[in-house]
């Protein structure tokens, strides 16, 4: 009779047991979707503690990274011209080889990490040619060594993003992926602004010596290379026992309607948020000194670099539709701002505006790519996403110049919002779900 008593209580504890278990996996989200409020059983950590410590190890790699080539990119320009002699069709043209070269490197490298199923080797290996590649800007005799160094940074800039990309998706814990992806970028845009201020100093400091300032820029590459021996990789990119296959076209349509939707938005967004130089010339347009000119991109940078995280942070609890419509939202007022503008702190006011705009939409849209696709093919996914983005801007510029010559300013940014209200519309009336799979 105990035995039997005893035995009944046992399958009373291991049927509520397993009812328990059944009830807290029934909870759990889609691998990838957004994990709303509701949804939660339990609080999850949060937080920049939760933050694994392979996220703050990439966003320092970033950092650096990006101190170093803004550092030397902020000077190239007058370097060429006045130290070698170049001409301003011919800074153009290495500029667009550049831009060029690192957007259809994106796409092979993205695939690349899928196929080997490893994402650290290919982005250790980008940020290591940026690095061995600094050196050859302060010993450019011509403008033919620029040419070369520029071509192998930006194919190291290529290697390294699709496959970093993925490898934050992969790394960040699912319901913090939103906040990991802000981090990095906020990170990523604290170099962006701080490269050059450095460069600006130290030009003060060395009497416009370039060469001095090139060299110096050395240092932070290196000390980026160093900061990928603290980047963890990720376990899950290929099941175990899966064999591995070069891509195929079939892929592609395995990354689902909510993948190529976000896709298309990103695009039309892009569209309306042509290159800043657009910010700096309206700033001059509108009477702010050549010597205060570079702060404009410093304030832009500034405010996305304080908007990524906590943009990232919300999306996690508020879901990424929501905080991403209120940066389309911001988008359409900067361009109203600037495009209405008649004094300096107009401008200033839009350029703040188109700041925290990036801050509220980059690192979402990333998020949202892993979100959207399956781990072993998320490489490919950013690879694709970027480049399309890259065109995207390419046409962007091209049509913001010319409608700033034939038509004036203020037709550029009001077509900008127009761009922005169509993406506005589809994010928030498109609304395929996320796949999501790990």
């Amino acid at each position: 009779m105990t035995s039997r008593i005893l035995k009944r209580k046992s399958n009373v504890g291991y049927i509520g047991l397993k009812r328990k278990m059944i009830t807290n996996q029934d909870s759990l989200p889609e691998a990838g979707a957004t994990i709303e409020p509701a949804e939660a059983t339990q609080p999850l950590p949060g937080g920049l503690r939760a933050i694994p410590g392979s996220i703050w190890a990439l966003g320092f790699v970033s950092m650096f990274a990006d101190i170093s080539s803004e550092m030397i990119h902020s000077l190239l320009p007058v370097f060429l011209v006045s130290v070698l002699g170049a001409s301003t069709l011919a800074v153009g043209v290495i500029e667009g080889i550049a831009e060029s070269t690192a957007l259809i490197t994106k796409v092979f490298s993205g695939t690349l990490s899928d196929y080997l199923g490893r994402r650290k080797l290919l982005t250790t290996l980008g940020y290591g040619l940026a690095a061995f590649t600094k050196p050859l800007f302060p010993l450019a005799p011509s403008v033919a060594w620029i040419v070369t160094a520029r071509f192998i940074d930006r194919i190291g800039k290529g290697i390294r993003g699709a496959p970093r990309d993925a490898l934050v998706g992969d790394i960040a814990p699912l319901h913090l992926r939103g906040a990991c992806y802000g981090l990095r970028q906020s990170l990523d845009t604290v170099g962006a602004f701080a490269g050059p201020l450095v460069a600006t100093i130290l030009m003060a400091l060395t009497l416009n010596s370039f060469r001095t300032v090139f060299w110096i820029a050395v240092v932070p590459a290196f000390v980026a290379l160093a900061f990928m021996v603290f980047v963890k990789e990720a376990e899950n990119v290929q099941p175990a026992g899966k064999a591995r296959s070069p891509i195929r076209g079939a892929d592609f349509w395995q990354l689902g309607v909510a993948y190529w939707w976000l896709v298309l938005i990103a695009a039309v967004l892009t569209l309306a948020r042509f290159s800043e130089a657009f910010l700096v010339l309206r700033a001059q347009n509108i009477g702010v000194p050549v010597a205060l000119v570079p702060l404009v991109m410093v304030v832009m940078n500034l405010a996305y670099a304080a908007s990524a995280y906590p943009a990232g942070y919300f999306s996690d609890r508020m879901g990424r539709r929501l905080v991403l419509a209120a940066g389309f939202g911001v988008l359409i007022g900067s361009d109203f701002v600037l495009a209405l503008a008649t004094g300096v702190w107009q401008v200033m006011g839009g350029v703040v505006l188109w700041g925290l705009h990036m801050g509220l939409t980059q690192g979402l849209l990333a998020a949202l790519v892993a979100d959207t696709t399956p781990s072993h093919l998320r490489g490919t996914a950013f690879g694709v996403f970027n480049l399309a983005s890259g065109v995207a801007m390419l046409i962007a510029s091209f049509l913001a110049g010319w409608l700033w010559d034939h038509y004036g300013p203020q037709a550029t940014f009001y077509a900008g919002a127009g761009f922005t209200t169509l993406a506005l519309i589809g994010i928030v009336f498109g609304r395929p779900s996320g796949r999501g799979t790990e």
